[in-house]
This record gives structure tokens, sequence and C-alpha cells, in this order.
């Protein structure tokens, strides 16, 4: 069996050497990725990235990053690019080429067919004498010093530099064109991210029964309510106006106050001036008055209507939480 420290020491050792190549990359800019960013802004046309092997996968990432941040972009499998994918390339898109070396047979396939046409060619590439950079209009220099791998073979800090480059890159663009979180959640309808942005108390309440009582109504008709509406509330009114709320709590406070529960009604046991929200508020905005009140249910009003009751269980049902 392995011993621990060992096993603790090698991948400490693998994080801090890529930690390392991180802080270095920031010195590698030079005025070149100033006019990447200038260049993407002002083309017409998509981003093309394209890569062979591990840069393909982080090609993949990259292009995930900018389409999810405003920036179009497709990638291209360098191999399959010199197989008939080259059609992809429109003559307004720029492209991208990753590789470490910059001297893949793939890369030295492809570039010359790019160079035929009229798109900017940017070389993102850890060696700034290859072929790739040569051909290149502009280059990232993604330049490690090793890999975390201990015979140097394993893409490992190499790939790490590339994709935070691609990240600067995608968060430079994303700045610059202020992109806002508006349009992040346009990005992200489906996710968790994307519901903090754009989902309302009014989607959540709409999906709820809505319980309520007059204020004169008797205590069981009040258990009714709450038991029939399954939210463990009601609201109590005085005609349409909101003027309490009974919870589950109150229910069993009451139990443990009284002998005799005859005669009492819901003005008896509610809480005056119950917690609301506008049902027009950002549903994330409700969790977090919930969390402030320690509480786990509002009573939301589209001005002075009361509409329904917003519970934490709607929002940990959506991923919010």
């Amino acid at each position: 069996m392995i011993a621990t420290d060992t096993i603790i020491g090698l991948a400490k050792k693998t994080i801090e050497t890529e930690r390392d190549a991180i802080a270095q990359l920031s010195s590698l800019l030079t005025d070149d990725f100033a006019s990447i960013v200038n260049c993407i802004i002002e083309a017409k046309g998509r981003v093309i990235i394209s890569g062979i092997g591990k840069s393909a996968i982080i090609a993949t990432k990259i292009v995930a990053t900018l389409n999810s941040t405003g920036t179009p972009a497709i990638f291209m499998h360098a191999g399959d690019a010199i197989h008939g994918d080259l059609g992809t390339v429109q003559d307004n898109d720029v492209v991208i080429c990753i590789s470490n070396s910059g001297n893949t047979p793939e890369i030295k396939m492809l570039v010359p067919l790019i160079k035929r046409g009229t798109n900017t060619l940017i070389a993102m590439t850890g060696n700034t004498d290859s072929f790739l950079a040569k051909q290149a209009d502009f280059i990232l220099n993604t330049h490690v010093e090793k890999e975390a791998c201990p015979n140097g073979l394993a893409p490992t800090t190499s790939t790490t530099a590339q994709l935070v480059m691609g990240d600067a890159l995608a968060i430079v663009l994303l700045e610059i064109k202020g992109f806002s979180s508006s349009d992040f959640a346009k990005y992200h309808p489906g996710g968790s991210l994307g519901k903090r942005l754009y989902l309302r108390v009014s989607d959540l309440v709409s999906k709820n029964q809505v319980p309520s009582v007059q204020k004169d109504e008797e205590v069981k008709s009040v258990i009714v309510e709450i038991s029939k509406k399954m939210l463990g509330v009601t609201a109590v009114l005085d005609g349409e106006k909101v003027v309490g709320i009974v919870t589950d709590g109150d229910i069993r406070r009451m139990l443990n106050k009284y002998d005799n529960i005859k005669g009492l009604t819901a003005k008896d046991i509610m809480t005056t001036n119950p917690k609301t929200i506008s049902s027009n508020t950002l549903a994330i905005k409700a969790l977090e008055h919930m969390q402030k009140k320690g509480i786990s249910q509002l009573l939301a009003m589209e001005e002075d209507t009361y509409v329904g009751v917003i519970h934490l269980h709607n929002l940990i049902n959506e991923g919010i939480l």
C-alpha cells in the first residue's frame, strides 16, 4: 500500500507546477492579445477554434465559454478539417489554431488551407518559433517550462495554460462588450445559474395553490386550509386585505397554549404584519430574504393584492438553493 504522504506529496507537486505555469502566463501577454480582441469584436463572422489531440479538447471548452458569454464560436477538429470540414470556415470568420508544439502534421496541412482565404489566423501555441506561429497573423503565447508529467510527455501544464488563456480572452471580450447578467440568463435558461438570473417569484407562485382564510373563520377551517393546500401556511384576510398569517408553527403553539380551542378564530392565533414579497421579484432575492429572516415561506403580492405563497421547497426544487 502506498503511503498517504507520498500520494499527497505527488498531488501537491502537480498542482504547484501548474500554479507556477499559470502565474507566469500573464508575463507572456503582448500587444497581439489586444489586437486579437479588437479583431474578434470587429469581425462580422464567428470565431472558429481548431486543434488536435488534447488541444482539441481544450478548444471545445473555449468554444463553449465564448458561446455562453456572447461571442459566437464553433469548434473544428484539425483532423476533420483536412478531410472535408474546412467548409466550416466562412469568409468573415476569425480562426484560432491551438497547438502546443505548433508543428503537428495536421496543423501543417491545415494552416496553408486557411491562409488561402481572407481569414485572420491566430496561433495559440507554446512555441513561438513553430510553423504555426510563423504563419499566424497574431500569437497567443502559452509557453510553459515543463509539463507536470514527470516524463514530460502527457499534456498537463501546457493544456492548463491554453485553458487559462482561453478564459482570459473570453472574459475580456465579455467585459468590453458589456455582457450583463441578464444576457447571461438568455444563454443559460435551463441551468441553476440562469434561473438565478431570470426566474421570478410569480413563476413559482403560479405552480402552488393559494391558501387563505378570513380572519373570523374558526381554527378548524384554518387547519383544514393549511393541510389542503400543503404549504404549511395560510394567509389571513379581512375581505381582500392581508392582515396576518398562520403557519404550522402557530398551530403547534396554539395546541400547547389552549386546552380547548373551540371558539378560537384565525385572528386569535395569526401573526400580524406577515413577511411579503412582490411577485415580480427575482426568486433568488426571495431566497435571500427567507435566509435573512429565518423563515421558509413568503406571501407573494401584486401591489396590494395577495396572489399566493412562495415556499423554500419551490426554490430547492428549481435548484436555486
